[in-house]
């Protein structure tokens, strides 16, 4: 099976989990994102089990379950021993399963009474199994589970069973074997389109689904091709659903870098492990927390201390938000760390606090002082003369920080009409050089749903990044300045007020300029004209106007 030919059939088998959600009243339900990729995962990990098995490091083993007509009977008649053994023989990043854990057995007892209660138990029971490796944390030390009861959303007990039973039908169409080998360059088209329609509610905090070709071009511009790197810190604390840090980690090699996250939607954090599981990156698991970054950071050393601690950071932070009771808690507090001051809470409308010029102070204060960083923000910081923004792009200059910003096309975002550009920062950085470039004429536009999006070409990715990193000056779409011209700038981050101001000259011959003479003086002669007798017209108008005696002031 081809490779185009898995994913249409893994879209498939989205589309029809989410069928069956919706023929169970529950789409666009708060839980169907719950339902959809417990059971996506769920597919992923049995499948992962066998292939595992297949290509086992004990001959024996790897022959008997070659061998089998399915891999899944012969598993489950081995003993208890033998099967205790063969996770031994297993990688670190591969689930335990038990028989009773596996699709097959779940689907051959689909005919019993109270199926329900069989699936939601495998459920609990696979991912107290696997609690250990796949687990996540909250904030405050408590464990997420891997997987969790589902047939209670259903509000009809008498619909429970069917509902379970839909549910493990739609995992029995295809396999996804022959595609283990691949990860991030298959996984993340497919997780584009698992997570699509669960990132639309506009502004929700760490729900923006950033565009992979943003996040490409973050990874790109962090990370050259001719870098070896080993044993990198990575961060995003505004991880959303991992879009961002995926991309970096791929860029910089899986096996060469630990992945940090943190945020404090639920929702986010249950996508961003299946992005990790998906990738083959179950290690970074005990690095992911959900909670507030701002006031409970979960990455920390042992005197807890935090400052300083990443190689990469990368963030999508939310632009304005009400973070009203995170800057008003006493953990909050730490000078150091925002240097720059705290927003306001606006009065009227608390939603349009610009928290992300918080997110941004955090990030440069737990990057290392040869940390490398890319910042989504909205394109109004470049410019903004207001006393936090402007206090953060001094320090980014006065220190020598700044490597570079992308201004990207319009409705890069489908889910927003905010332009936004990425600032990218090199605390390590030995030039005075910096490159601004204005991408916003890059791009096609596609309907999505309702909403108008811009959509970046490889073509397009490419020219930014190659110009990026050439450090090329490109008419009307990039230049190379220096920090002194950007303090002479005030400051501003803004590419076009870089660009040269570029008048052309056209050779004419002395018969075409007299014609065109002749052309403008006849038409102004006519506006003159018209303009004389408009004025005549009104001065009519005006002497026509009298005092009317009847009308009495009070």
């Amino acid at each position: 099976m081809s490779t185009s030919d898995i994913i249409k059939k893994t879209e498939d088998l989205i589309d029809a989990l989410r069928a069956t959600c919706g023929n169970n009243g529950l789409s666009g339900d708060g839980n169907e994102y719950k339902i959809v990729v417990q059971m996506f995962l769920y597919k992923f990990l049995n499948d992962k089990f066998g292939y595992e098995l297949k290509h086992i490091q004990n001959e024996e083993y790897r022959s008997r379950f070659n061998e089998a007509a399915h891999w899944e009977s012969a598993y489950t008649a081995m003993t208890d021993e033998e099967r205790e053994d063969v996770w031994d023989y297993l990688p670190a990043d591969t689930p335990k399963l038990k028989p009773e854990h596996l699709i097959a057995n779940l689907y051959n007892r689909m005919n019993e009474g109270d199926f329900s209660s069989v699936f939601d138990n495998t459920m609990v029971s696979l991912g107290q199994l696997n609690a250990d490796k796949f687990s996540v944390k909250t904030s405050g030390k408590s464990s997420v589970a891997l997987l969790e009861s589902l047939t209670n959303y259903v509000t009809d007990p008498d619909k429970r069973d069917d509902f379970a039973r839909a549910l493990i039908n739609n995992l029995t169409t295809f396999n996804f074997e022959d595609i283990f080998h691949q990860k991030y360059d298959f996984f993340s088209t497919v997780f584009e389109y698992l997570v699509s329609d669960y990132n639309k509610d506009s502004g929700k905090y760490g729900e923006y689904f950033t565009p992979h070709a943003v996040a490409t071009i973050m990874a790109r511009l962090l990370v050259s091709p001719d870098e070896t790197i080993h044993s990198a810190a990575t961060c995003d604390p505004t991880a959303g659903t991992g879009t961002l840090v995926m991309a970096l980690a791929h860029q910089i090699g899986e096996a060469n870098c630990s992945i940090f996250t943190q945020d404090q939607s639920q929702k986010s954090t249950t996508m961003l492990r299946l992005n990790l599981i998906l990738n083959n990156l179950v290690s970074s698991l005990p690095n992911v927390i959900q909670g507030d970054s701002l006031i409970d950071w979960g990455h920390e050393r042992k005197d807890g201390t935090f400052d300083k601690m990443f190689d990469y950071v990368v963030s999508n932070p939310p632009f304005k938000e009400d973070f009203s009771q995170t800057v008003t808690n006493a953990a909050f507090k730490n000078t150091d760390r925002f240097f720059a001051g705290i927003p306001n809470v606006p009065k009227g409308d608390k939603q349009k606090m610009e928290i992300y010029l918080v997110f941004i102070q955090h990030i440069l204060y737990i990057l290392k002082d040869t940390g490398k960083a890319a910042v989504v923000v909205p394109t109004g910081f470049l410019t903004a003369s207001a006393k936090i923004p402007l206090a953060i792009r001094k320090k980014l200059v006065d220190k020598g920080w700044l490597r570079g910003v992308v201004s990207m096309p319009s409705n890069i975002f489908a889910n927003t009409g905010t332009n936004v550009s990425v600032v990218f920062i090199d605390k390590g950085k030995k030039d005075d050089k910096v490159i601004l470039i204005d991408a916003s004429k890059l791009g096609t536009t596609e309907k999505v749903d309702k909403n108008q999006r811009t959509v970046l070409s490889t073509a397009d990715e490419d020219k930014i990044v190659n110009t990026f990193r050439n450090m090329e000056d490109v008419d009307d779409f990039s230049k190379v300045v220096s920090l002194d011209e950007i303090k002479e700038k005030k400051y501003s981050f803004s590419a076009g007020q870089y660009f040269d101001i570029k008048i052309d000259y056209v050779d004419i011959t002395e018969e075409e300029f007299n014609r065109r003479m002749t052309e403008y003086k006849s038409t102004l002669a006519k506006q003159f004209e018209e303009s004389h007798k408009l004025e005549e017209e009104i001065m009519k108008q005006l002497a026509s106007l009298k005092f009317n005696e009847d009308v009495k002031g009070e």
